[in-house]
């Protein structure tokens, strides 16, 4: 999962290092477009809905975050 997020993150930011990177929301690296559109390619990646409650600064900040927002929704699906 994680390799599928940091290929979705480059593919939308290459200029960001997304493993070393701790805060990209409160760093303000990544704006609010960026987690749109961050948003609706892991939706698609990994059929989950990422819904504006999710939009969280902490769910974003980073990869680690970002796989266990993914997660936690796939184990609400179950």
């Amino acid at each position: 999962m994680k390799e599928k997020i940091l290929e979705i993150l480059q593919d939308i930011r290459p200029d960001v290092d997304f493993l070393n990177e701790t805060k990209l929301i409160d760093d303000e690296i990544l704006d609010s477009f960026d987690i749109i559109t961050i948003a609706s390619e892991l939706n698609e990646a990994f059929d989950v809905d990422i819904d504006v409650a999710d939009l969280e600064p902490y769910n974003f900040n980073t990869v680690q975050a970002m796989q266990e927002l993914i997660t936690e929704l796939q184990e609400e699906d179950l």
